[in-house]
C-alpha cells in the first residue's frame, strides 16, 4: 500500500510505542505460571528498556485447569485478590500496558466470567472485559466436546478503552469468530484489538491466521493475538502461531509454537493511511450496529 509497510517488520529507534504479544504454555499451577510471564517480561524489558508497551497475554493465562471445580475454587471478586493483585504488581513493575487474560471473576450466578483485564503501567485496572461468546461446540480433537458455559457466564458488554497509546478494544478467544463485535469496536474508534486466546490445534490450524488477518483488515486496526501453545498439563494441546497483523492484513510478527514473545511497532499513520485511502467507515451501506449480547 506505501513504504510505510516495509518499516513494519523492523522495530526502529522512535516514539513509536510497541505492541507484544507473550505466547505460554500454562499450566495448572498460578504461581508457576506467574513465574514464567515474569521471565518474559524481564527478557523483554533487556531488550526494549524505554519503548512504551502494550503487552497481551493468553487466554487462561495464570492457570490452564484439568477440572472446572479447579478454576472455580481459585475465582476472585471483580477488583480484589491475589492473582489480580499479582498481574497488577508486574504491569507496575515493568512499566507497561498489560492486557492479562483471562483470569475467574465470580459471577453473579455462581458461574464465573472469563475475565480479561486491561491494566495500567502504575499497576491500576483501567478495564474488566468478560468473554462474550463462549465456547460451546464439538471439535476433532482428543476431547471432542467443550461446554465452555456449563461453567462460565457470558459477558454482556463490548469494552474499548482511551489510553495514552491509542484506543484498545478487547476481545477473547472465540470471540474472533462474531465480527459483529469487531464491527462495534470499530465504531468506537478502536486502533488496536487485542485477544488472549487459547485455540485449539484443529480449530487452529484451520482457521486461526484466516480470522485475526480478516478481522484486522476489515476494521482497519492492529491485532495483538496472543495464543496458547503446544501440549498443556490438562492434555488439551493449542495451536500456537500468537501473532500481530497490520490493519493492512501483514503478518508483523509470529511465534509458531513453544513459549516466547513477538514485537511489532505501533504505526498510528499506517491506520490513518488505510483508513483514508479506503475509508470503509464512511462507505458502509448499512446502520451502524446495535450490539445486544444475549
Amino acid at each position: 500500500m506505501s513504504n510505510s509497510q516495509a518499516s513494519l517488520l523492523e522495530i526502529p529507534d522512535n516514539d513509536q510505542a510497541l505492541l507484544v504479544a507473550i505466547q505460554l504454555t500454562s499450566g495448572v499451577k498460578v504461581d508457576e505460571n506467574l513465574a514464567i510471564i515474569e521471565q518474559q517480561f524481564e527478557a523483554l524489558r533487556k531488550q526494549y528498556p524505554e519503548k512504551d508497551i502494550v503487552v497481551v497475554l493468553p487466554e487462561c493465562c495464570l492457570m490452564f485447569a484439568k477440572r472446572d471445580s479447579d478454576v472455580k475454587a481459585i475465582a476472585e471478586e471483580a477488583g480484589i485478590g491475589p492473582m489480580q493483585q499479582a498481574l497488577c504488581q508486574l504491569a507496575e513493575k515493568f512499566k507497561v500496558y498489560l492486557v492479562a487474560g483471562t483470569i475467574a471473576i465470580k459471577a453473579p450466578d455462581g458461574r464465573h466470567f472469563a475475565a480479561s483485564l486491561l491494566i495500567s503501567p502504575q499497576g491500576k485496572i483501567l478495564a474488566q472485559y468478560n468473554k462474550i461468546h463462549l465456547f460451546d461446540v464439538d471439535v476433532a480433537d482428543g476431547f471432542g466436546s467443550y461446554r465452555e458455559s456449563d461453567n462460565t457466564h457470558p459477558g454482556r458488554d463490548i469494552c474499548v478503552v482511551e489510553t495514552p497509546i491509542g484506543r484498545i478494544g478487547l476481545a477473547v478467544c472465540y470471540d474472533l469468530r462474531f465480527s459483529a463485535l469487531f464491527k462495534a469496536m470499530a465504531e468506537q474508534q478502536a486502533d488496536i484489538i487485542v485477544l488472549p486466546s487459547a485455540f485449539t490445534k484443529p480449530t487452529g490450524q484451520a482457521h486461526w491466521e484466516l480470522l485475526v488477518r480478516a478481522r484486522a483488515v476489515e476494521n482497519q486496526c492492529f491485532m495483538i493475538a496472543a495464543n496458547q501453545s503446544g501440549l498443556h498439563q490438562n492434555g488439551r494441546e493449542t495451536w500456537g502461531h500468537s501473532m500481530i497483523v497490520s490493519p493492512w492484513g501483514e503478518v508483523c510478527d509470529e511465534l509458531a509454537s513453544g513459549v516466547g514473545f513477538i514485537a511489532a511497532p505501533l504505526n498510528p499513520q499506517l491506520i490513518q493511511e488505510c483508513r483514508a485511502k479506503m475509508p470503509m467507515a464512511q462507505q458502509q451501506r448499512f446502520s451502524k450496529s446495535v450490539l445486544s449480547a444475549k
